[in-house]
């Protein structure tokens, strides 16, 4: 009870931060992209964590250990602190950029854009339900097993490629195209979070640097 309680209250929060972020900047309700975009988000994460709530509790508590204080790394204070901060600024400036039509989007595009941001949440959703103990931070708890299938067979960070497809489709279902350059200023900032997280890893989760070996590429196959 106390697990669902805390993820309504997460939903609902979220539903008034998304109010802030897209609808304060943008100056009027009258913005169809971003009711169709809070719409796509808040189903891509509900039913999701709905299924996670009821077979996987213990990895759905993971989840929503996140944010600057959960994270035992001091670099990963920093980093997603930026990643926050960043997060927001692509929203902003995409409700800015529709406001003042400093660009434009036809819809065949924004409808691209929200089919990028489903397939990104939906995937990283997926990763928790391959991997139990894939939380929001960085931690290596007693007895967690290294999982190397699935998408795990992929990349070796497959949560953050989800991440990264949803950042990038954002701006487009945002009706903007000035939110891809802070997308792409994230992106070395997402960089640093992985070769970080890859240091905690190596030394300890038995059998990462075999797994390393194994699945090359840590964010996108073929190139990095």
């Amino acid at each position: 009870m106390k697990l669902t309680l805390q993820a309504v209250s997460s939903f609902v929060l979220g539903l008034a931060f998304f109010g802030l972020v897209l609808f304060l900047p943008a100056g009027t309700f009258d913005y169809w992209q971003a009711w169709v975009f809070v719409a796509v988000f808040s189903v891509s994460t509900f039913v999701p964590s709905t299924y996670l709530a009821i077979r996987h509790p213990d990895a759905l508590s993971r989840r929503m250990k996140a944010g600057p204080t959960a994270e035992t790394r001091p670099a990963q204070r920093i980093i997603i602190t930026a990643i926050f901060l960043l997060g927001i600024a692509v929203m902003v400036v995409s409700a800015l950029d529709w406001r003042f039509g400093w660009s434009t989007v036809p819809v065949w595009l924004v409808i691209a854009g929200e089919v990028l941001v489903a397939a990104g949440l939906v995937g990283a959703q997926l990763v928790v339900i391959q991997n139990n103990y894939a939380g929001a931070s960085i931690t290596v708890e007693e007895g967690q097993p290294l999982v190397s299938t699935g998408l795990y067979g992929i990349v070796r960070h497959p949560m953050y490629t989800g991440s990264l497809i949803m950042m990038l489709g954002t701006p487009l279902a945002l009706g903007s195209l000035w939110g891809l350059p802070v997308v792409l200023a994230a992106v070395p900032v997402l960089a640093a979070r992985i070769l970080d997280e890859e240091k905690a890893l190596t030394t300890e989760l038995a059998g990462y640097p075999e797994y390393t070996q194994r699945v090359r590429y840590r964010l996108i196959p073929g190139v990095w």
